[in-house]
């Protein structure tokens, strides 16, 4: 699996982001494997989850939609691995910087909404992963409230 993810951003995303650092690459596809995770937390994948969560991947790493669906791809490879999610929050905790980690929080709240409902295990797992990376409980919410403005500013939204 790492040789894969070497792989990957060696040919996609390495011309892109030399300065990038392996770390940065194992960070990265960290945050898109917690945003797969949340996009498949209800127990189904529906499409407009798991078009936000490539959203977010997009937007954070300024990806091409075919690089994004690779990316995707490999963490959804690496989450059917995972035994939890130390390994993922672990990496963002000591590679992004707060505001960064605030965002994901937006991201994931973003995905679990994006079905227009909120099911119970979506909201505990935004929470944990909050918690594990050290998100203040108001920037917890915050993240919350911009991401369901969102989604109610969105055409065809609730």
């Amino acid at each position: 699996m790492l040789d894969a993810i070497k792989r990957y951003f060696s040919g996609h995303i390495a011309q892109a982001a030399e300065a990038e650092s392996p770390d940065e690459h194992a960070v990265h596809l960290a945050a898109a494997a917690l945003l797969l995770e949340m996009a498949r937390m209800d127990g189904s994948l529906h499409s407009g989850q798991r078009q936000a969560a490539e959203a977010a991947v997009r937007e954070k790493l300024g990806l091409s939609d075919q690089e994004t669906q690779e990316l995707m791809r490999l963490a959804e490879a690496e989450l059917n691995d995972a035994m939890d999610y130390f390994q993922f929050t672990s990496l963002i905790k000591d590679h992004f910087d707060y505001g960064q980690r605030a965002r994901l929080i937006e991201y994931l709240w973003t995905v679990a909404l994006a079905d227009e409902r909120l099911h119970h295990h979506e909201e505990y797992l935004v929470r944990r992963i909050a918690e594990l990376i050290y998100v203040r409980h108001a920037d917890f919410i915050n993240a919350r409230l911009r991401a369901e403005r969102q989604q109610d500013a969105t055409p065809g939204g609730p």
